[in-house]
């Protein structure tokens, strides 16, 4: 499975020869390098560990920088793991560029959404509020939740006010627009979860268009 490191800068827009407007996300997409190589005699399985982008070196632990120097590569700072079907495949050292993807793709996209904090029901579960007039009290806080004598208790599951957004979404069989080889960009269609410079993974897509 083909994959690689980016971060997010932003979206634009770009024109068909037609003149059809296609939105697009912006991805600074690698170079990555390979730091080890993981086999089924080995680990149990067929994978590559990657590393993306420069690390200081005052920002790393001795057990990290050990590592690093075993592949004789560079200090990353981002580190993950593409399940492969053939690791033998790769080399310790090898770089991985955005040219792996050619436009046409289709690809998924992991990434952190971004964090909006404590928010109420209407906000983060697109409740319904309260009457505005005639004297009520509850216009955006939560109904009655739970029963009389029974079940005499709230079931699980209903919708409270807690932290919306800051976890891990995957957008499925989105296309690779434009690739960018020179200066390692992807322009991808549509929207892609997290804020500008998030990290995002892009792997090819597990779903095929029916």
């Amino acid at each position: 499975m083909k994959g690689i490191i980016g971060r997010k800068i932003g979206m634009t827009q770009i024109f068909t020869q037609e003149g059809r407007v296609i939105p697009v996300t912006v991805v600074q997409a690698g170079p990555m390098v390979v730091t080890q190589i993981k086999t089924v005699e080995t680990d149990g399985y067929n994978a590559i560990q990657v590393g993306f982008e420069e690390l200081k070196e005052n920002r790393a632990t001795k057990p990290i920088k050990g590592h690093f120097e075993k592949a004789g590569v560079g200090l990353k700072k981002i580190v993950r793991e593409f399940l492969v079907k053939n690791s033998q495949d790769y080399k310790v050292g090898q770089e991985i560029r955005a040219d792996i993807f050619a436009e046409g793709n289709k690809v998924d996209a992991t990434a952190i959404s971004k964090g909006k904090g404590t928010q109420g029901t209407i906000k983060r579960w697109n409740c319904s509020r309260g009457p505005m007039t005639h004297g009520s009290k509850s216009h955006r806080l939560s109904g009655s939740k739970g029963a009389g004598t029974t079940p005499g208790r709230v079931f699980k599951g209903q919708h409270e006010a807690g932290r919306m957004g800051n976890e891990q979404i995957t957008v499925q069989n989105i296309e690779v627009v434009r690739v960018d080889v020179d200066r390692n960009l992807l322009l991808i269609k549509g929207a892609i979860p997290g804020p500008k410079k998030g990290i995002v993974t892009i792997r090819e897509t597990v779903k095929t268009d029916l």
